[in-house]
């Protein structure tokens, strides 16, 4: 039998672990393709632990999952189950595990929230998307331990000087009336050798928000930011807070946009455009308004013409209106419904009825709207209470954010070194 010489291939800046030009692999071309079950730290985590995780996540979607989209997410899940094992772990070692009730307290948070008429109803809807109570509180259990973690290894390493709050206090000022941004960020952290992998990862991450997968949900499993807790929320900030090329990208954004996956220093990003505003300028979306919606429905199967001549008396009669007094009068006048609301904020109605009605004046409407199927209306301003000028961030607001930004950082580097010292076995 011939035997081959094999050329070693030497560490490089571009090639830093000496890898070979021609890679032949040996075995399973696909090492993601396995059981999806591992042992870390001789913790179990099973198949059916993956599985109810899954189903967290593929619930919240408004699109079909594909059976190639279902593995690549039971991989990402098993690594997260193993990351959040890893923390339970390490609180347990330093002698601050998560108590059993903190985490009943905040799982019932959450069933208040989600079933605010019943929230033992939580229970029966994870089954019912074939998770369960035990795999939501494993997440929860595993958030708070990194919570205590950080608080006791992190957080009081991080301090923030006087000056640098003041500093950002200062430019604030001077940008008062230019836009600030409220941010979804989902991030992914790359190295040279793992960036193509993590590259598509983000990619097909993006494929399924676009299809209808929830941001937060996706935030929660998927993103390695400590914001990962809270769906990837940012929070308010200036586009000069983020790195350049989030910056840019966010510049160019409309709310409720979805933008990546963008190569930053570390990984990649995805951004979610949440909402935006004036610097320390009062946003007319915050004020409370008084509105009436005048309506008018169709029987089912009205002919075209009888539907827009019907239309056309609705318009003529709102064109006469002379203010909030006559609107009442429509139902008798010509049918139409009349539903009164005195505390709705302009931010709370469709986007696109938004800036209609915060340049409506006193008495006027908007211009009607809907369909023959779902009935035409009106939106008549009937009063307005406009909102305070914002005040500048407080003193201690501005240190938190500093203080968030660099605990994250730290946070990421304590996870990995948790990671190397692991002993992580796969099945």
């Amino acid at each position: 039998m011939a035997v081959y010489a094999q050329t070693v291939a030497q560490p490089t800046p571009d090639n830093p672990l000496g890898l070979p030009d021609e890679i032949n692999i040996i075995g399973d071309d696909n090492p993601n393709v396995r059981t999806a079950t591992a042992i870390v730290n001789g913790y179990v985590i099973t198949g059916t632990d993956v599985d109810q995780r899954v189903a967290l996540v593929t619930s919240a979607s408004k699109a079909d999952v594909s059976d190639e989209e279902l593995q690549r997410l039971r991989v990402q899940v098993l690594r997260n189950l193993i990351d959040e094992t890893l923390k339970i772990q390490a609180a347990e070692q330093l002698e601050i595990p998560v108590e059993r009730g903190q985490v009943q307290q905040t799982y019932d948070q959450l069933a208040a929230q989600n079933f605010p008429d019943d929230p033992a109803r939580m229970d029966e809807y994870l089954r019912s998307i074939n998770s369960s109570p035990a795999a939501l509180q494993r997440q929860i259990e595993g958030e708070l331990a990194w919570d205590n973690l950080l608080r006791r290894n992190v957080n009081p390493f991080v301090s923030v000087a006087a000056e640098e709050v003041n500093e950002v206090l200062k430019r604030l000022e001077e940008s008062r009336g230019t836009e600030e941004h409220r941010v979804g960020e989902i991030y992914l952290s790359a190295t040279t050798e793992n960036r193509e992998a993590v590259l598509q990862n983000a990619q097909r991450i993006v494929e399924q928000l676009q299809a209808g997968g929830s941001f937060v949900a996706y935030a929660r499993q998927f993103s390695e930011a400590s914001t990962a807790a809270v769906g990837g929320d940012l929070g308010w900030l200036r586009l000069a807070q983020l790195p350049p090329a989030l910056a840019t990208a966010a510049s160019n954004m409309q709310p409720g946009q979805l933008v990546g996956p963008i190569e930053i220093p570390g990984g990649f990003s995805i951004l979610y455009l949440i909402d935006r505003r004036q610097v320390l300028t009062a946003d007319p979306r915050d004020a409370v308004l008084s509105l009436k919606q005048i309506s008018v429905a169709f029987a089912p199967g009205i002919e075209q013409a009888a539907a827009e001549a019907k239309i056309q008396e609705f318009d003529t009669y709102i064109k006469g209106l002379r203010g909030c007094a006559d609107a009442d009068g429509a139902q008798q006048a010509i049918g139409a419904t009349v539903v009164s609301n005195d505390q709705i904020q302009a931010r709370q109605l469709p986007e696109a009825l938004q800036n209609l009605v915060v340049n409506l004046q006193i008495g006027q409407t908007t211009p009607a709207f809907g369909s023959i199927q779902e009935g035409v209306r009106v939106l008549m301003l009937c009063g307005r209470d406009d909102p305070k000028v914002a005040n500048a961030p407080t003193f201690a607001v501005i240190e938190r954010q500093i203080e968030e930004e660099r605990i994250n950082r730290r946070a990421q580097r304590y996870l990995r070194d948790l990671r190397n010292d692991a002993y992580i076995e796969y099945n």
